[in-house]
């Protein structure tokens, strides 16, 4: 007889760094990394879990660093958001079935 895993929360908000989708590249999205971390958020949808995903963008583009290296800043943080937006489209891809798996 196997018994089901019950969640401590119903309901839970995880954030990522850019910089966790890295995995051994240096910059960008390591689509190994990002099938770990999705295969990971289902197991949590599995158990009935809603998760709300905040993800920084990091991994593209420092907004910090290049302010710091003389860019504007609000330039910086625009460009470090688009960073974000990136990532958040990666995550998406990463977790959302294919269509070829829709049917």
């Amino acid at each position: 007889m196997s018994e089901k895993k019950k969640a401590a929360y119903k309901r839970i908000l995880l954030k990522l760094s850019g910089e966790a989708l890295l995995g051994k590249q240096s910059t960008g999205v390591d689509p190994d990394v990002a099938n770990y971390i999705a295969d990971e958020i289902k197991s949590l949808s599995d158990l009935k879990i809603q998760i709300g995903i905040v993800i920084g963008g990091g991994n593209i583009f420092r907004g910090i660093e290049a302010s710091a290296k003389g860019m504007d800043r609000t330039t910086a943080d625009y460009m470090g958001m688009l960073a974000t937006v990136i990532n958040s489209l990666a995550c998406l891809l990463y977790t959302s079935p294919s269509p070829r798996d829709r049917g």
